[in-house]
């Protein structure tokens, strides 16, 4: 399995088991996540407690989450919300540090393309969750 990690923190961000498409020249990539379900499953093992002198059952206490699976996989956290002045800051800075640790040959390709990744996120701003 293929593990792809952030450049600035090391963050483990993705697997090969989550199908992406490359968008914006290469720059982005889409990742499709799907909600699913954690935490207690109450499973009916035939038992009857009434019928055997017990207790009635009272089924369990444990609650269930709905969470993105790709989300709890890699244990993402959520950033707060951001204007679009906000991230575009926030942007600068991202692309400021990316560059410098980028392999020289892929410089060029982030700075030629990064300008239009960013214009089409600013786009889609309201729909994220970042």
């Amino acid at each position: 399995m293929l593990v792809y990690q952030d450049l600035l923190t090391g963050d483990e961000l993705l697997s090969d088991s989550f199908p992406y498409k490359e968008i914006e020249n290469g720059i982005l990539w889409e990742v499709e996540g799907k909600w699913v379900v954690q935490g207690a499953i109450d499973v009916d093992i035939g038992a009857n407690p009434s019928a055997e002198g017990g207790e009635e059952d009272e089924g369990v206490d444990d609650q269930t989450v709905k969470v993105v699976d790709i989300v709890d996989t890699f244990r993402l956290q959520e950033q707060p919300a951001f204007d679009k002045k906000q991230f575009v800051t926030f942007m600068k800075r991202y692309i400021k540090l990316l560059t410098a640790k980028l392999e020289p040959e892929k410089q060029e390709h982030f700075k030629k393309n990064i300008e239009g990744a960013t214009k089409f996120l600013l786009s889609k701003l309201s729909d994220l969750q970042l």
